[in-house]
C-alpha cells in the first residue's frame, strides 16, 4: 500500500458549542496513614517537652544559684543579737509593727476553768534550782523610788486576780492554765519610777535567765505576777514562789522564779533574744 492509500488518521470531532472540553484529571497521590500521623504528633510532642524541660533547668539551676548566692551573703553578715543583721531588721521591723497595732483593750482568749489542761505541761528550767529556799526569796525592784525588796506575803497583800487563758510556746504547743496572782500594773502602782519609763526587766535570782519587756506589755491588764497555778502553790519546776504571766507574750517571755524587776529607758537583754530569737515575742 502507498502512502497515498493509506486510510487518515480520525479527526475528533469538536465539541458541542458552549461546552468546554476538561482535561481528565490525574489521580490524588495517597495521604498519609493514620499510624505517620500519630507518630509526627508524637515526635511534635517530644520535641516540645525536650525544649520545655531544658529550658525550665535552666531557670531552675539559675533560680537555685541566686539563692545559694543570696543564702551566702546573708549568713556571712556581721551578727547582732546571735543572728546576721538582715535577719535581726526583718525581726524588728515585725517588731515595730507589732508595736503599733498593740492595744491594751485586746484581750487574750479566756477560758472556763472545766478547759484547764492538766497537767500543766513542764517546760523550761533555766535559771531554776530544785533546792530553792522558799521561806528567803524575796523580790527587789530596782528603778523604784526607793530600792524596794518584798516578800510573797507582800505579793499577796495586793488584790487578788485570776486568770484562765492560753500559755502559748515558741515551739508550737499550747496549754489553757488558770493563774492566781497580782496584776502587774497593780504592783507599779504601788511601787512606781519616779519618771515614766519604757522598759521592764525581769530575771531570775543569780540571773540565771531574763527577759526585758515593753511597758505597754508588762502594763496590760492580764499581765500577773503569780503565785499560783490550777488552783495550787507553784512548785519549783513551774517558778515558785512567783513567776510572770503574760499572755499577750509566748512562754519564752513568761519567766519563772522572779529574784529581780527592774524599770528602765533602755532596752534590756533578753536571755533567747540573744539566742537569735525575737525580742519582743508578741502574738
Amino acid at each position: 500500500m502507498t502512502e497515498e492509500e493509506q486510510p487518515a488518521a480520525p479527526v475528533p470531532e469538536p465539541a458541542p458549542e458552549g461546552v468546554t472540553e476538561l482535561a481528565a484529571e490525574p489521580e490524588p497521590a495517597p495521604g498519609p496513614t493514620a499510624e505517620e500521623i500519630e507518630a509526627a504528633n508524637n515526635a511534635s510532642v517530644e520535641a516540645d517537652l525536650h525544649r520545655r524541660s531544658r529550658r525550665g533547668f535552666i531557670v531552675a539551676g539559675v533560680a537555685a544559684a541566686a539563692g545559694l548566692g543570696s543564702w551566702k551573703w546573708l549568713n556571712s553578715r556581721p551578727r547582732e543579737g546571735g543572728m546576721p543583721w538582715p535577719y535581726r531588721r526583718v525581726l524588728e521591723f515585725n517588731e515595730r509593727l507589732s508595736g503599733a497595732i498593740f492595744s491594751p483593750k485586746r484581750l487574750s482568749p479566756t477560758y472556763d476553768e472545766s478547759r484547764v489542761t492538766r497537767p500543766a505541761r513542764i517546760n523550761g528550767g533555766i535559771g531554776l534550782t530544785p533546792n530553792v529556799d522558799l521561806e528567803n526569796w524575796r523580790l527587789n525592784i530596782e528603778g523604784a523610788t526607793s530600792l524596794v525588796t518584798l516578800t510573797l506575803d507582800d505579793i499577796r497583800a495586793l488584790p487578788r486576780r485570776e486568770l484562765t487563758t492560753e500559755l502559748r510556746c515558741i515551739e508550737g504547743w499550747n496549754i489553757i492554765v488558770h493563774w492566781t496572782g497580782a496584776l502587774f500594773s497593780d504592783l507599779m502602782e504601788k511601787y512606781p519610777p519616779p519618771q515614766p519609763v519604757r522598759y521592764v526587766s525581769m530575771e531570775t535570782p543569780g540571773r540565771g535567765y531574763y527577759v526585758g519587756l515593753d511597758i505597754a506589755s508588762a502594763q496590760h491588764p492580764q499581765t500577773l505576777l503569780a503565785y499560783a497555778l490550777n488552783g495550787e502553790p507553784l512548785t519549783w519546776q513551774h517558778g515558785a514562789p512567783l513567776r510572770l504571766a503574760i499572755p499577750v507574750k509566748y512562754g519564752v517571755k513568761n519567766l519563772k522564779r522572779i529574784g529581780t524587776i527592774r524599770y528602765t529607758n533602755v532596752r534590756p537583754a533578753d536571755y533567747w533574744a540573744e539566742q537569735a530569737y525575737d525580742w519582743y515575742c508578741g502574738h
